[in-house]
């Protein structure tokens, strides 16, 4: 065993463990420590007995233990812990020694931590880590980003660690810098909220449209995983679709309480469109849909009081079942393009210079929205790399027109039947807005100089010259000066 680590993980719970075993399998010592020195034993003398893992029982021995630049990856809880660990290692660090952030910390936190410490001479990365603990070990998919004199001294385990994607090339580059890698977790995770809703939406529909039962429905999904919607999120739904509890016999699906939980990433990505002023309706009505689950109770009482339509008849199981397997196609587009294009905004706002089609081949193995589907926005981007939104690529611009039809046939007959879709419904609005050339938007405008001379532009006039209508007859002839579009 090496006498010094090439690098540290500090923080033992299950991520911190896998990622620290992944690494020492690729042929680097690892040096690891967690605040409670008995996991750190336990670790030590378990899953990393018998290998290059040097166990460290203060903060002082892990920076000791390390070679020079020390590299050490906080997996730790995001917020203060992160601080808090980092003012810990401060004192026993040197210049050029690298600090990496691998927990879904706030990207804002992680511009701060970069720009404080670069003050102390202190390379700090911010690296968004996807793939849950099975990604950690074998591979998840890496997306650092931060001070980039870092990245040569990590590139070549990061790369190692990685996920490959099927061409063999690793999900890990470098995305850019400050916050702009746990930014582009963040919306891997707010596009993975759409996902997952958007698939929970599709097998509810064939659910009670069809009456399919678990095992057909679990076939259809594995069918499906052969062509357009191939993804890690579809294969896992057919194996969960097949699950019985031991105990019971019951399908384990079915034992579930339909109350999802969420951690906060996705929150976070529809607020920061929100500060953007960038469209993710389908993002946002996932989070507020897993909102909306936790409130069971109230729900339960709502069952009994407010009317409503119900399905009455069955559909045709094959051809419903097509038509829902577009709809998904189609809204899964709408969801991508409005999540890349937060990321060009967020790009553009922070002076990030992203890579969009780099970063979806980052996200091809390892990460949970892991698909198929990431090859052709790689290929959108190469053909364009200004494209303003994912839908006017001649690929996805012809699946629209191919899908559409099927997308406002499910969420008319969802309507009609009382079933909530939201993010299917949202897609639907954000692809017929998005191609209107005209909106009431005009109404709202004149509303808003109605009652705060807010202002508003003109078709027969230039863009920004900014007009104002007394419209009662007895209000201001003065308007207020800032027109907000945000």
């Amino acid at each position: 065993m090496k006498n010094k680590a090439d690098i540290a993980v500090a923080g033992l719970a299950v991520m911190g463990e896998n990622l620290a075993l992944n690494m020492e399998s690729k042929g680097f010592a690892v040096a690891v420590y967690n605040r409670t020195g008995a996991r750190t034993e336990a670790f030590a003398g378990g899953r990393g007995k018998g290998r290059n893992i040097l166990p460290a029982s203060s903060i002082g021995e892990l920076c000791d233990s390390l070679e020079r630049p020390r590299r050490i990856m906080l997996m730790v809880k995001a917020g203060s812990p992160v601080d808090e660990l980092i003012g810990q290692l401060l004192a026993h660090l040197e210049p050029g020694d690298i600090i990496i952030d691998g927990g879904n910390s706030f990207f804002k936190d992680t511009m701060r931590r970069t720009a404080e410490l670069q003050k102390k001479g202190i390379l700090f990365v911010g690296t968004g880590v996807s793939g849950g603990e099975e990604g950690a070990l074998h591979g998840p998919s890496l997306m650092p980003g931060g001070d980039i004199r870092a990245w040569e001294h990590i590139r070549d385990i990061f790369r190692a660690i990685s996920a490959k994607a099927p061409d063999g090339t690793p999900c890990c580059d470098w995305v850019g810098p400050d916050g702009s890698g746990h930014f582009v977790k963040m919306l891997h995770n707010g596009i993975e909220y759409s996902d997952m809703q958007m698939i929970a939406e599709a097998w509810e529909l064939l659910r009670r449209f069809c009456r399919f039962t678990p095992e057909t429905l679990a076939a259809l999904f594995e069918d499906w995983n052969r062509g357009e919607l191939e993804s890690y999120l579809i294969e896992i739904t057919s194996e969960i679709l097949r699950r019985k509890d031991p105990e019971t016999g019951a399908y384990v699906l079915d034992l579930i309480l339909d109350s999802a939980g969420q951690k906060g990433t996705g929150k976070w990505t529809a607020e920061c469109a929100l500060d953007l002023g960038t469209p993710a309706a389908t993002i946002a009505e996932a989070v507020f849909a897993r909102c909306l689950s936790a409130l069971r109770e109230e729900r339960l009482a709502a069952a009994e009081i407010l009317p409503g339509p119900s399905v009455s008849e069955a559909q045709d199981g094959k051809e419903f079942a097509e038509s829902v397997r577009q709809a998904l196609y189609a809204a899964k587009i709408c969801a991508y393009a409005q999540g890349f294009q937060v990321l060009r905004a967020a790009s553009l706002e922070y002076n990030w210079n992203l890579n969009y089609g780099d970063i979806a081949l980052m996200w091809r193995g390892g990460c949970i929205i892991r698909a198929k589907f990431l090859d052709d926005i790689k290929r959108a981007f190469a053909a364009d790399g200004d494209l303003a939104n994912l839908m006017f690529d001649p690929f996805f611009s012809d699946a629209l027109a191919k899908a559409q039809d099927s997308l406002r046939k499910v969420v008319a007959a969802a309507a009609m039947s009382g079933i909530a879709v939201p993010a299917f419904s949202s897609a639907l609005a954000y692809y017929d807005a998005s191609r209107s050339k005209r909106l009431p938007a005009n109404l709202i405008q004149a509303m808003r100089d109605c009652f705060g001379a807010h202002t508003y532009e003109r078709i027969d006039r230039p863009r920004g010259e900014f007009f104002h209508t007394d419209w009662t007859g007895s209000g201001s002839v003065s308007a207020t000066s800032t027109n907000y579009n945000r």
